[in-house]
């Protein structure tokens, strides 16, 4: 018998480690020891990860189906499964619970070899590929959307339905109420959505907003999240315009910068769409067009249906759409507090605590075998 740390498997980036925060930040609560294994990616991200330990663990995602590239992904997971092993010999895990990335590949899998529990967890509404193949190896399958899409049938008996966990920084602005803009106020206009979305947001937003009527673009305050290389450029096409324009590569008081919006534009990753229902704020979301298996389409057309916001295709977005839309959108204060509204109500605020006590029971099912 054991009294080891929790032990959380992510991918290095904001959309796999910002849910494992959240269940860290629960599990210290609880009065548990916590600690990480990611990938090199994760400084950015991670740097204030709630955990006594951070493990880099060898990983390669799978970018190409060539032989060479196969070959090198597979034997570096390889050399991760073989760290990983000797992790969990060392910590003595209570269980370990997973993220999605390939960074969880070798984690999950050396603690199944082990017989320690896992969990798997899948924030979009449709299965990531790592965790469609660490299905087989997981003890519970945690779902953020009850119909998720490619879930394996053979493994739907072992999944349950806790929602996406959202960390203490973004709840604290969960009572926070929506101010509509009045008809001669400042309009707040908040822009974000990683490295990818981020080059095409500094592409299409200042043509957009220059075909914005003169009065509305006087009032603007935009808040962009900004490549290092596009922020010179973009700080002067605003300027030009005559649009107050805040800009950087990476907004770590996002939460309230969201909490402050009101209207936001966005990626419709999962803990994106996670944190504006928490916060409850309305937004226009633009899915990545080529992520892994439209799961960002699936994300954003789940908080449209709700009401809580709108999707809009990278593809029909031309600067004269996104324009129309904007104008619309920040001239009705009434549709713009209704989609806050939605979007509040569609929020699982109780999804951290439903994770942590899986990793409770998991922890108890442990127990109970080495009493055996």
């Amino acid at each position: 018998m054991t009294s080891g740390p929790f032990l959380l498997a992510a991918g290095g980036t904001g959309g796999h480690l910002f849910p494992a925060a959240a269940l860290a930040q629960e599990l210290g609560h609880r009065g548990y020891d916590v600690e990480l294994a990611t990938d090199l990616r994760a400084e950015k991200y991670g740097g204030d990860f709630p955990a006594r330990a951070i493990h880099r663990i060898p990983s390669a995602t799978l970018t190409s189906r060539s032989p060479f590239a196969v070959v090198r992904t597979f034997s570096r997971l390889g050399l991760g499964l073989g760290g990983a092993l000797a992790l969990m010999r060392k910590i003595k895990p209570r269980a370990v619970i997973g993220f999605g990335g390939y960074p969880t590949l070798p984690p999950i899998i050396a603690a199944s070899l082990l017989g320690i529990p896992t969990a798997i967890h899948e924030q979009n509404a449709v299965m990531g590929r790592a965790n469609r193949l660490l299905a087989r190896f997981a003890s519970r399958i945690a779902l953020s959307f009850m119909s998720t899409k490619l879930l394996p049938k053979e493994y739907e008996a072992k999944a349950l339905l806790t929602g996406t966990p959202v960390r203490d920084a973004v709840l604290a602005y969960r009572d926070v109420a929506y101010t509509p803009p009045t008809s001669e106020g400042r309009l707040l206009l908040l822009v974000f959505g990683g490295s990818q979305g981020a080059r095409f947001f500094s592409e299409i937003m200042p043509q957009a907003l220059l075909l914005l009527p003169e009065a509305m673009r006087a009032r603007l305050t935009l808040v962009q999240q900004a490549r290092e290389e596009d922020l010179g450029a973009l700080q002067e096409a605003y300027r030009t315009a005559g649009i107050a324009a805040h800009l950087a590569p990476f907004f770590r008081d996002l939460p309230e910068r969201i909490a402050n919006a009101h209207l936001v534009i966005a990626r419709a990753g999962a803990s994106t769409v996670a944190e504006l229902m928490a916060i409850g704020r309305p937004c226009l979301l633009v899915p990545l067009p080529h992520s892994l298996d439209n799961d960002q389409l699936e994300n954003a057309t789940r908080l449209q249906d709700g009401g809580g916001g709108w999707c809009v295709r990278q593809a029909e977005l031309t600067p004269n759409r996104l324009a129309e839309e904007l104008a619309a959108l920040l001239a009705s204060p009434e549709i713009l507090a209704r989609a806050a509204a939605k979007a509040k109500g569609m929020a699982e605020i109780d999804a951290v605590a439903k994770l942590a006590d899986l990793a409770e029971r998991l922890d108890a099912e442990r127990l109970g075998k080495d009493k055996e």
